[in-house]
């Protein structure tokens, strides 16, 4: 069994592939030229140079590999509508162009994201359609899934895609580390008094649902979301990181409407003045905040055994601890 994962430079992929090298398995980063990659330091993991935009350097990563897990993504909520497009509807392209040529080729796993559901109301199964809302992460996610599953037709690819939600852990971007200097800079904020769940899935939980998603044979073919099922609420999640890190809890409470109204304007305003950075507030991160995470993980639990062994408590407490640590 060889390994190509995608994006081990970041949070989800590197937590990937060290989990994969832990268990003996050959794995093979594909990694910008460049770039650093001290989690993987000391592990067995293969750095292969390459890059989604490079069509020959694709070529050459997959030669031989059983598995590819595709990780890679431009998952920020605000960047360039190119950067969007050429990491998750172009690169999306070229991999998968590049992974058909493999005869060894057993299953092709696509990380996908709950946000293609387009942020409804009420949290939806798999059987959802692909939904854009004009949001450039939301459009160029769904763009780039429903490129793989047209290729999977047409290339007879053997594919999986796994949805996930909000992953959080060591590491984490996003939901860790940005939250956090929200918090100790007093300017995170809840929106309609952080009521909803936030779909938490510790990052260990979701490799390791990703492993088993890519390695069933019940899964080729199918869609899944994935969280730990906690109803963990945004919240309990921000007060728990802020008592961990001896911090005040965010105060700033925002009703929705009152929040997206606010969110256009920033972004408006970082358009038209071409700010540098991110506005304070998006409306992906409204979205996000105000309506329920919580997607179903029942197809999970049912064809591969999904179980989340982690616990919201422990995962928020090797979360802060490794912040701590990271500061000194």
């Amino acid at each position: 069994m060889i390994v190509l994962v995608t994006g081990a430079c970041g949070f989800l992929g590197g937590r990937i592939a060290q989990l994969l090298a832990k268990r003996g398995v050959e794995v093979r980063a594909l990694v910008r030229h460049g770039r650093d990659v001290p989690h993987l330091t000391g592990t067995q993991v293969q750095i292969q140079s390459g890059d989604l935009s490079d069509p020959d350097s694709l070529s050459r990563a997959v030669v031989g590999v059983s598995h590819v897990i595709h990780c890679a993504a431009c998952s920020t909520d605000w960047a360039p509508w190119p950067a969007f497009f050429e990491s998750n509807v172009t690169g999306v392209e070229n991999l998968v162009r590049a992974a058909a040529r493999q005869p060894r080729l057993e299953r092709f796993l696509h990380v996908s994201t709950t946000d293609v559901y387009g942020y409804p109301e009420s949290p939806c199964d798999e059987s959802h359609p692909l939904t854009d809302v004009a949001l450039p992460y939301n459009r160029s996610k769904c763009m780039g899934e429903q490129l793989i599953w047209d290729g999977a037709k047409e290339f007879g690819l053997p594919l999986t895609v796994v949805r996930p939600a909000t992953i959080f852990g060591p590491r984490g971007k996003a939901f860790v580390i940005d939250i956090a200097r929200l918090i100790r800079q007093q300017t995170m904020a809840v929106i309609d008094g952080g009521r909803v769940p936030g779909g938490f899935c510790y990052v260990d939980n979701a490799a390791n649902g990703i492993i088993q998603a890519a390695t069933h044979p019940s899964t080729e073919g199918q869609a899944y979301n994935l969280t730990d099922g906690t109803g963990v609420t945004w919240r309990r999640y921000v007060d728990t990181l802020a008592d961990a890190l001896g911090e005040r809890r965010p105060w700033i409470n925002l009703p929705s409407k009152v929040a997206f109204a606010t969110a256009r304007a920033f972004e408006t305003a970082h358009r038209f003045l071409r700010l540098s950075g991110n506005p304070l507030l998006t409306r992906h991160a409204v979205f996000l905040l105000s309506r329920n995470q919580e997607y179903p993980i029942q197809k999970a639990e049912r064809d591969f055994g999904f179980s989340p062994e982690i616990s919201f408590e422990e995962g928020m407490g090797r979360s802060a601890a490794w912040l701590q640590s990271a500061a000194r």
